[in-house]
């Protein structure tokens, strides 16, 4: 992924709270006519992203995915296939009104990750088991309300057949936090305004991005 310098994100942090705020991630690998490309939950295995290393702080993390086994790509994998995980952050259209200045041209602001891995299948059986445990204990505990999965686990058994997991070790990463960083401060304020007044979840997000980062002027 190309990305300019001033669009790196300003702390690594940053990509480690995207990957973990975005878990569905498209992973991508090439295949013999076509690249392959499956949305698939992601989730850090237990202890990892706590703390991480690179530029992103994601480099040597090691992942967990999991898709339908129905599903040709999965039987594409293979131990120590490539591939990229693209995780995508709120984004918004930016409007040259906002600018107060003539001429202009529009924009779209955006944060995305880029995670280059090297992917191995795991086994079926308590090795996929653990995997889909560690998915929804992860996203229940960021986003759900408290359920737990003890009496559910029979019924995660029952559907182990049809579910293929894999772990990923992160080989690079690249983070782009594209957020009017090239505007001075009172437009950054315009834009921002503008975007909470359009009155949409993303825009109110890509707002407080772009408020949440370091003065440069």
């Amino acid at each position: 992924m190309f990305v300019p310098g001033q669009y790196r994100p300003p702390d690594p942090a940053w990509a480690r709270a995207l990957v973990l705020d975005n878990p569905l991630a498209l992973l991508t690998t090439n295949g013999a006519a076509e690249p392959w490309a499956t949305h698939v939950p992601v989730v850090p295995a237990a202890g990892d992203l706590d703390d991480g290393g690179g530029p992103t702080g994601l480099v040597g993390a090691r992942l967990l995915g999991h898709m339908n086994r129905a599903n040709p790509h999965w039987a594409a994998l293979r131990g120590g296939t490539h591939g990229t995980l693209v995780f995508s952050g709120p984004g918004a259209y930016v409007s040259p009104a906002w600018y107060g200045v003539q001429p202009a041209a529009p924009t779209w602001d955006f944060s995305v990750v880029h995670a280059r891995v090297s992917i191995e299948p795991l086994a079926p059986g308590d090795e996929t088991l653990k995997v889909v445990r560690e998915t929804a204990r992860r996203l229940e505990g960021r986003f759900g309300l408290g359920w737990t999965q003890d009496r559910s686990l029979e019924y995660f058994r029952r559907i182990l057949p049809g579910v293929g997991a894999f772990a990923m070790s992160v080989l690079a990463a690249d983070g782009m936090f594209k957020l009017s960083q090239e505007k001075d401060a009172a437009t950054r304020d315009r834009i921002c305004t503008g975007l909470i007044d359009r009155g949409r979840a993303a825009d109110a997000e890509t707002a407080a991005a772009i408020r949440r980062l370091p003065t440069r002027d």
